[in-house]
């Protein structure tokens, strides 16, 4: 199901079927609309940098037009302190001239481009799960943002959830070697469950 985000004169609500164990910080990250790199910024209290690992578009033959849209394939990396805290990878499907310039020749990455329109996007979360990669529990969800001109259809890969557990700890984990070690999907689970347990 999609999100729900309704509200009334004085009430909001935000509905939707989430992973059966996620925190309240999780929810906040899944519910993000456009604006994850400013959550996660506040949440680390560190600037949040974009690392573009490919980006595919289509040939630009013409201007954008909803008649005849450029689309772009991207992958980007969201780093704090040079770790890893998502992969973001995205189409794009551009049918505007401005938002061709602002985001093929002036390199706007997609949060910073509704920003820049000063719009605020539609936000559909069509889906989002948890499992467990390489020892770390991750998180993941799919939405779309769509402005006039501009509309991304997105799956993130939170890598290892034990960041919104940890937060400036998990940051400092890969300066020691000893914490790089890999662990089993089963210590992982009960270090989380743990630390939840604790922060109660």
């Amino acid at each position: 199901m999609a999100v729900i985000d309704s509200y009334k004169a004085n009430s909001t609500s935000v509905e939707f079927t989430w992973p059966v164990d996620v925190t309240g910080i999780e929810r906040i990250m899944l519910s993000a609309q456009g604006d994850l790199q400013r959550l996660l910024s506040s949440f680390f209290a560190r600037p949040i940098d974009i690392n573009r690992i490919y980006a595919h578009t289509s040939p630009r033959t013409h201007p954008a037009s909803e008649e005849r849209p450029l689309t772009q394939r991207r992958e980007v990396h969201l780093l704090c302190a040079r770790k890893t805290a998502c992969v973001a990878t995205s189409t794009v499907t551009i049918t505007a001239p401005q938002c061709e310039r602002l985001f093929l020749d002036e390199k706007f990455a997609i949060g910073q481009m509704f920003r820049k329109l000063q719009r605020t996007p539609e936000f559909a979360l069509l889906d989002c799960g948890a499992g467990v990669e390489n020892g770390k529990r991750t998180l993941w969800r799919r939405y779309v943002l769509a402005t006039e001109g501009f509309e991304c259809d997105i799956t993130e890969v939170f890598p290892d959830r034990d960041m919104f557990l940890g937060g400036e700890a998990w940051l400092e984990e890969g300066n020691a070697a000893v914490l790089d070690a890999p662990v089993s999907a089963e210590e992982s689970k009960m270090r989380y469950a743990s630390a939840v347990t604790a922060n109660a």
